[in-house]
């Protein structure tokens, strides 16, 4: 590994936003540590990576578990060298109607997005504390301002907005910037899937939707991709604290 070469941890990343965040960091020249409950998925993205000349390790790990990120956390450090940036990319769906949505899909939504947010940036500051430099990017979600149908995803969203704020006014004095990035609608397999719930063809829904979107098409994961490869540069030093809604619009 070159000595310059920064480590880069992408949670989610065996598909969707955070497969495509992965290979931007690569392309960038990180050093990138793909984490995924899917084994398979991950290895996948990051055997792409490395067929193509970059450095990538796959990991599996349910970041909702303090001990389970405490390990992969330590087995990045040890094979890829210190994480100094961190994507908390992953993430679920359980939508439901508040009255008839079961705590479970509740606690396991926050679960997720909210406690694997905090328990990885928990184990990760460190190594950007000691190194005096970091990068700290959770991905939220135009869901934030409410979306019917996802009191606990909404709930997440918003609360990632909030986390974020937080360490960015801890963590700024040890030269870590932590930034929220909130998509809108993007064309993956988490959107494919609610489309299948409402019983909705494919490309008939992402038509409909970009009809509401000022720049009149739906996202794709490489537009996120670029605004996270932004956000980690060095050149974004003195971005902090900030929500950036990728969206086509000012709100979609």
């Amino acid at each position: 590994m070159s000595e310059t070469r920064r480590v880069a941890i992408v949670t989610g990343a065996a598909r969707g936003l955070g497969a495509a965040t992965a290979r931007r960091l690569a392309t960038d020249g990180f050093a990138v540590a793909l984490l995924d409950l899917d084994e398979a998925g991950a290895k996948e993205v990051a055997d792409s990576i490395v067929a193509e000349g970059g450095q990538a390790l796959a990991a599996v790990a349910d970041i909702s578990d303090a001990a389970q990120v405490s390990a992969v956390v330590a087995r990045v450090a040890s094979e890829l060298g210190p994480p100094t940036v961190l994507v908390n990319n992953a993430g679920i769906t359980r939508d439901n109607l508040i009255f008839k949505m079961p705590e479970a899909e509740w606690d396991l939504v926050l679960a997720v997005h909210l406690r694997g947010a905090f328990l990885m940036t928990r184990e990760v500051q460190k190594y950007m504390v000691e190194a005096r430099y970091g990068r700290i990017v959770n991905l939220s979600s135009t869901s934030a301002l409410g979306n019917r149908g996802q009191a606990n995803y909404a709930a997440a969203k918003a609360g990632i907005q909030g986390f974020t704020k937080t360490i960015a006014l801890e963590l700024g004095k040890f030269g870590v910037t932590a930034n929220s990035v909130a998509p809108g609608f993007i064309a993956s397999e988490m959107t494919k899937a609610t489309a299948e719930r409402l019983g909705k063809d494919w490309d008939e829904y992402k038509i409909e939707r970009a009809k509401s979107i000022p720049v009149a098409r739906v996202g794709v994961p490489d537009d996120i991709a670029h605004t996270v490869s932004f956000l980690v540069s060095e050149g974004a030093g003195y971005v902090s604290g900030q929500v950036i809604y990728v969206a086509g619009g000012p709100r979609n």
